[in-house]
Order: C-alpha cells, then sequence, then structure tokens
C-alpha cells in the first residue's frame, strides 16, 4: 500500500472581489474540495472550464493572486502548506513540488536562453555550479527528450517548436527531483503526435523519478490513458473520485458520464453532439449524419498552390523553404474539407495563402472560375467579404478596446452593408441570436466573455459579411469539451441554413470526422492523402496517417487495447 504523499482536505478557495456598499463580495471558486495523492502514483483531475481544477491545484503552492483566500488543509508529508511561511513556500516551489503548465510559451522567459532556465533551479535550490549545473541541463534535455541537447541549451525558447518548449519546462521543473510534479493541461494545446510523445514522456519520468502526478485536463481521453485515480470537478466542487477503472466502466455521476460522452468518437457519426445538459437530462443522440450531395457544384478549388518563405544566409545568400507544395482540392459548395496535419505540417499556412493573408509563391485558386491570387488590391477587397476565416485564439481575434457592437457593426459598414446603422445593428442583433447570445451582448466588450462566447462572437462577425466560405484555423482546439461540442453543433447548424463551405484545419481527427465530408492530409507541405471521411479513417492508405490516428488518445478502455 503506498503513503500518502499529499491530501487535500475541505479546500475552500474564494477571491475578493471589491467592495459594494461597504461589504466586501468574495467569489467562491473552490466549494469544499478533498482528494489524496498517495506516492508514485498518477491522479487526474478533470472538469470543464471554470470547475475549479486549476484553482485547486495551484492552490497547493499559492500559486494564486494576492485577492484568493483560502481554507482547510493541505498536508504535504504531513506539512500543511496552507500554515507554510512565504520562505518555506519557496523552498519547497520546484525543489519538492514542481509544475508544467499549458502554455509553454508564457511560462518560459523568452529573454533568457535555455540553459539559463534549466540552471536557476539548479544553482538556488542544490546549490551546483554554474559549470556543474549545465553538465546537469544537458543531461535533462537528453532525458526529455530533446535531440542535440548541448546545442539546444543555446536556443531561445522562440526557436523550438510548441513540442520541445513543452519538453524543456518538463525539463526545469525536473531539475531539482521533485516529488509531486503538477501538470496543468500540458498536451491541450499540442497536435496528437506530440501529445502523445509528451504523455509518455511524463508517464516513462514519473516512473524513472518514482514522483508522483498530479494531470490537470478536460480530455478524458488523454486522462485514461494517464491516471491511476481520477478526481472529477465541476463548479467548484468535486463531483466524483474513483480509480480510473471505474470512472470509465461504471461511472456514477451524471456529469461524469455526461463528460465522457460529450467527445466526437472516432467509431460514431452522429448528426449532432450532445451537451453536457442533454446527457444529464437524458436526452439521446440524433441519428446518423445525413450525407451530402456528392454532386453540388464546386465552389473553391485550389490547383498547384505553393508558399515558400525565404531567409537571408551570410551577407547576400537566401534560403528557400518550401511550407506549402503545390497543394490541389476542390470544395463543394454546402461541404467542409477537413485539413489535418502535425505542428510543422503546412496545413494552416495553406488555409492563410488561400486567403492571401499570405502572399502566395505559385499555383491557382479558383472562386466560381475566377483566380483569386490575380485579383487586383480593389478586386480583392470586393471579393474578401465572400470568403472569411476564423482563428484558433478567440481572445487575440477581437479587439479588445470594441464592444461586441462595434465589432459586429464595423465589417458591415466597411463593405457597405445594410441602408444605415440602425439597419446594421438589426443584422448584429440577429446574427447574436443565431450562435446563442441575446442583445445584452452588444454593449459588453470581449473580456466579459468566457472563450466559447468569444469563438460564437467571432463567428457572427465573420457572417456579417454573408460569407459563402469559411476557413476554421483549429477553431475549437482551444475549447473544453462541452463547449466544443455546442461551437461544432452551430457549424453545423449555420452550415444547413445558409450553404456554407468549410475548410476545417485541426489537428484533431476525432472533431475532423464529425465535421467532414473529406480530408486533406499533410505533411511537410505535401498533401500525403486525400479522400472521403469514413474511406479514409477506416482504411488509411499511407503510413503517416496510420500514425496520426495510432496517436489519438481513446481513453481507458483504448489504453487497454493497444496494450
Amino acid at each position: 500500500m503506498s503513503e500518502m504523499l499529499l491530501s487535500i482536505q475541505d479546500l475552500k478557495v474564494a477571491f475578493r472581489m471589491g467592495r459594494v456598499d461597504g461589504q466586501m463580495q468574495r467569489q467562491q471558486a473552490v466549494k469544499g474540495v478533498s482528494f489524496d495523492i498517495p506516492e508514485n502514483s498518477t491522479v487526474a483531475l478533470v472538469g470543464e472550464s471554470g470547475s475549479g481544477k486549476s484553482v485547486t491545484a495551484m492552490s497547493i503552492l499559492n500559486l494564486l493572486p494576492s485577492n484568493a483566500e483560502r481554507s482547510g488543509a493541505i498536508l504535504f508529508q504531513g506539512r500543511d502548506l496552507l500554515q507554510a511561511s512565504q520562505r518555506d513556500l519557496q523552498s519547497v516551489r520546484g525543489r519538492e513540488i514542481a509544475c508544467v503548465f499549458q502554455d509553454p510559451m508564457s511560462s518560459l522567459n523568452p529573454v533568457f536562453d535555455v540553459a539559463t532556465q534549466i540552471c536557476e533551479p539548479l544553482m538556488k535550490h542544490l546549490g551546483m555550479s554554474r559549470r556543474q549545473a549545465l553538465v546537469r541541463a544537458e543531461e535533462l534535455l537528453n532525458e526529455v527528450g530533446i535531440p542535440e541537447p548541448k546545442r539546444r541549451l543555446k536556443a531561445y525558447p522562440h526557436e523550438m517548436s510548441g513540442g520541445q518548449q513543452q519538453r524543456v519546462m518538463i525539463a526545469v521543473a525536473l531539475a531539482c527531483g521533485p516529488k509531486l510534479l503538477i501538470a496543468d493541461e500540458p498536451t491541450t494545446a499540442l497536435d496528437v503526435t506530440i501529445q502523445r510523445q509528451v504523455m509518455e514522456l511524463l508517464a516513462r519520468l514519473k516512473e524513472s523519478h518514482h514522483m508522483s502526478l498530479l494531470f490537470i485536463s478536460h480530455d478524458l481521453g488523454v486522462v485514461g490513458e494517464m491516471s491511476d485515480q481520477v478526481v472529477v470537478m465541476r463548479h467548484g466542487e468535486v463531483r466524483e473520485k474513483a480509480p480510473v477503472a471505474r470512472i470509465f466502466g461504471a461511472p456514477q455521476d451524471s456529469y461524469t458520464k455526461a463528460l465522457l460522452a460529450c467527445r466526437p468518437s472516432l467509431t460514431e457519426n452522429p448528426a449532432r453532439l450532445l451537451v453536457i445538459d442533454d446527457h444529464i437530462a437524458g436526452r439521446s443522440a440524433q441519428s446518423t449524419a445525413k450525407p451530402k450531395d456528392p454532386d453540388a457544384p464546386v465552389i473553391l478549388e485550389a490547383r498547384g498552390l505553393t508558399k515558400s518563405f525565404f531567409f537571408k544566409t551570410g551577407l547576400f545568400g537566401k534560403t528557400e523553404f518550401k511550407a506549402v507544395k503545390e497543394v490541389s482540392f476542390k470544395l463543394r459548395k454546402g461541404h467542409t474539407l477537413g485539413v489535418v496535419g502535425e505542428s510543422g505540417s503546412g496545413k494552416t499556412t495553406m488555409g492563410l495563402t488561400l486567403l492571401r493573408l499570405h502572399e502566395p509563391s505559385g499555383g491557382e485558386v479558383l472562386f466560381e472560375g475566377r483566380d483569386l491570387l490575380k485579383l487586383s488590391g480593389n478586386e480583392w477587397q470586393k471579393m474578401r467579404r465572400r470568403i472569411q476565416v476564423v482563428f484558433q485564439n478567440p481572445y487575440a481575434s477581437l479587439n479588445p478596446r470594441f464592444t461586441i457592437s462595434q465589432t459586429l457593426v464595423e465589417p458591415m459598414e466597411i463593405h457597405k452593408i445594410g441602408a444605415n446603422h440602425a439597419e446594421r445593428l438589426a443584422t448584429a442583433s440577429a446574427l447574436l441570436k443565431k450562435v446563442g447570445l441575446d442583445d445584452s451582448a452588444l454593449a459588453k466588450y470581449p473580456h466579459e466573455f468566457s472563450g466559447g462566447q468569444r469563438q460564437r462572437i467571432a463567428i457572427a462577425r465573420c457572417l456579417t459579411l454573408q460569407p459563402e466560405v469559411l476557413v476554421l484555423d483549429e477553431a475549437v482546439s482551444a475549447l473544453d469539451v462541452s463547449v466544443q461540442a455546442q461551437v461544432l453543433n452551430l457549424l453545423k447548424d449555420l452550415q444547413d441554413e445558409f450553404g456554407l463551405s468549410y475548410i476545417f484545419i485541426s489537428h484533431d481527427l476525432a472533431v475532423v470526422k464529425f465535421i467532414s465530408d473529406e480530408v486533406l492530409v499533410m505533411q511537410n507541405g505535401d498533401v500525403v492523402e486525400q479522400n472521403h471521411t469514413q474511406a479514409l479513417l477506416a482504411a488509411p492508405q499511407q503510413e503517416y496517417t496510420r500514425k496520426l490516428l495510432g496517436a489519438v488518445p481513446r481513453g481507458y478502455q483504448g489504453a487497454l487495447a493497444t496494450s
């Protein structure tokens, strides 16, 4: 029987929100949470955004804003960390308990090289000299699977891919040999193959370092393969906690059952995804999606589309990097073309080149017979309203200084849609209703909305221009499973109502299967496979496609089947 490493007992966390009429207002984020982490085990904390899972985890080392108030007990090897002084906590952070966060680019210091960032905890906590720390840093980079570790010590974070940045973050966390590693959504922003590598790396390091892992995620597919115990949270409370086999095999709580069921599946093909509230209310899934008209007219066709970037070498030389290599496809009216591949495969560059947000290096893009790449500035400006884009990050794609009313009305004013401001405002209001928001949103600013609501507003902004084609670049990858289901259902509804055609760029094959009629698989700028969705996923022809499918997390049963 494993001894208890950490025990959280009746943890409550509230945030002071300021005074109203002389009374301090508090927002309760965590409401009496209790669970244990045994030695040499992995405990997963799961739930939607806003469930309190990250606040719970960050409470362990008090990595919370200054307006947070904590009560209860957090016992680490018998010591109550809630009662620890700041100095005691600093000696625990990094040395005995370390953290790996979701976004390594935000966690790594952009002005320091990799060596400095790994050496700092070694010198601070273990008293190593700079030379000793550099030797250990190289060993750590090798351990987390970074090629040419000695050379990479001199690199800066921006010179590395997302997967490599996350490996560096793991190396920093492991530097002092912690007993507990807190991994807060460490694979959410990564494509499936890099996600698989990071998952396997964490599992291997946990065993070799004899440490425990607190793994925070909203993706139960990942959790099923990583965890020994699962704690399910919602609205700051624990809804269920049990061994992973019971959570996946016989969940007791309605919310746990809903979380398991609302993610798109690689085996089923429903017309709509059920969201959390549907499952809790006992509503059943609709029948299989209806097939699209295979003879629908082609609205957009790419022929030999290429994009190269050039980099200076020496005084006068330059090197060509071919990001997109002669990509060809046809998109039919009312259909969705899914584009999948790893980070660096060229899928996003291809989408941005279609829109001339990157100027193409060659090829043709035919829209109703006209080559978009040859249009003059004025002609392209008129055509642009018919082909719109929804980006991955709804936080960055909306102007924080504009109200939602200004955000929606401005494109209509630029393209002279609507007779006057009142008519445009009425259109904006109607489109908000289409995406599930009401008129009260018009006067608000983007920061007042959740990620899923912001993505709905970004979609509404595109619809103000009455487009015929939408390029969706990882448009749901930053959203948790239930919000993702809502946005995917919305996209299908809008497609049915307006006859929209989508180019859906994603690294998530389960999502692509749900929404796409045809799939394009890209690797290193090339199209390696293209087929109807069902045929491609049922019998992939290329080894690369099989590798992408094999990397998809399939939960506890999937882990058993492949072990």
